[in-house]
């Protein structure tokens, strides 16, 4: 039994020896060990970005996808893709409204919209310099699947009395009425006072940096008449339908619909945006491409700098340590002490690298989060990839100079002929 063993330990011994050996010469070799920590580093911190990016990504695509419904549609006036922003955006109007309610199979709800931004708001001595108000028709909280903390909808009568109540977002529910219920309290809305009938459930920043939760929702009739707004026209709607596996069928009788009721042409483009959960999925998609694609290509060429900083570091480091080679040798090093001691240098170095690239890559996704740029999501799969990646740009670098100084003839070493 201890004669089995034997083999096994001395094995042991001689690669603990090889790695105290190789830490050692990744200290001596400070100005070497830097270049190659910060290539790899680089490097790697891409790679923790595009994974990261990706990661947060999809967890939005699943939120805004549970956020919008998939049984719904946004309509918007004017055409984003084919006009200029703030052209002909006034195309949605009472006759769409009523006909898509009376005549457009499958619909279950039709909510119309129109918004006022920046909008002032105070109550007591607490101020808002501007906010979003929206107003709507009634069930507006139902309509968006967007839950209520406390209170009701809007109703029908609010909307046909032109009431001054209104639902409040969650910041303004804060910044106005702190830890108190707002619910029954009264506060200004620019030069009127409404009160509150429901607080909004907390979601979160919508991308670009804007916050869904920034907002108050009133009867739109109460909106145009107090603002002085045209009442021909909506902004937007929003439409639920009843069975969502037929979406793409509902969305283009909605197209078709609304291309008659305007009088479009064949040859005419629509004169409307339809937004669909499909369409936020593809959108999302083809940005999370240009994203991989970009920081890829950035990746790539990082981490094969690394490497090649690496190997021609460790090429010229040979050539200086041909003596310190040539002398291991001549106490009894095999070739293969060797090749694993170069081999551990490099792989100790691209795994120091690794780790400050991972650091280097949630830092800088962490700021590009709060910018409202990206939305970054750890997980333990990142820590792993960007160690073995590390690792094995170390391996797979490392190991041409690692033969070259296992195949050293000592002789020569010795006497610096190497």
């Amino acid at each position: 039994m201890s004669q089995a063993r034997t083999p096994f330990f001395a094995r042991l011994a001689l690669w603990v020896r090889l790695r105290g050996m190789a830490q050692a010469a990744v200290w001596a070799y400070k100005a070497r060990s830097l270049f190659v920590i910060l290539g790899v580093g680089f490097g790697v911190a891409s790679l923790t970005l595009i994974v990261t990016a990706v990661d947060g990504a999809e967890r939005k695509a699943v939120e805004l996808v549970e956020w919008f419904g998939p049984d719904a549609a946004l309509v918007f006036g004017g055409n984003f893709k084919k006009q200029a922003v703030g052209m002909r955006t006034n195309t949605l109007t009472q006759d769409d409204i009523r006909g898509i309610r009376q005549s457009l199979p499958g619909v279950s709800m039709v909510v119309p919209m129109r918004a006022k931004p920046d909008v002032p708001m105070r109550y007591q001595d607490n101020n808002l310099p501007g906010s979003l108000v929206i107003g709507a028709t009634e069930n507006y909280a139902e309509a968006w699947n967007w839950p209520l903390v406390e209170g009701r909808d809007l109703s029908e009568e609010d909307v046909r009395l032109a009431s001054r109540v209104a639902l409040l977002g969650d910041k303004p529910a804060r910044e106005l009425f702190g830890e108190q219920s707002p619910v029954g309290r009264t506060f200004q809305v620019g030069k009127f006072q409404v009160q509150v009938i429901g607080r909004l459930k907390y979601r979160g920043a919508s991308g670009g940096g804007g916050d869904v939760d920034d907002r108050i929702v009133i009867p739109i009739t109460t909106l145009t008449s107090r603002f002085n707004l045209d009442r021909k026209y909506f902004r937007a709607m929003r439409i639920k339908f009843l069975e969502p596996q037929r979406m793409g069928d509902h969305v283009e009788n909605l197209r078709a619909f609304l291309r008659m009721s305007h009088n479009l042409t064949p040859t005419q483009d629509d004169d409307f945006s339809i937004i669909t959960a499909d369409e936020i999925l593809k959108f999302l998609s083809a940005f999370k491409g240009g994203l991989v694609a970009f920081l890829g290509v950035t990746a790539a060429a990082s981490m094969s700098v690394g490497g090649f900083v690496l190997a021609n570091l460790f090429s010229i480091s040979v050539s200086e340590r041909s003596r310190e080679i040539g002398l291991k040798k001549a106490l009894g090093a095999t070739q293969n002490a060797i090749l694993t001691q170069f081999l551990l240098e490099a792989a100790m170095l691209t795994a120091i690298g690794g780790l400050v690239g991972l650091g280097l890559g949630l830092g800088l996704g962490q700021l590009l989060t709060r910018l409202g740029m990206l939305q970054i999501l750890f997980s333990w799969k990142v820590f792993f990839l960007s160690l073995s990646s590390a690792l094995i740009i170390g391996l797979v670098f490392g190991i041409k100079p690692a033969r070259a100084a296992a195949r050293l003839d000592p002789i020569a070493a010795l006497r610096g002929d190497a």
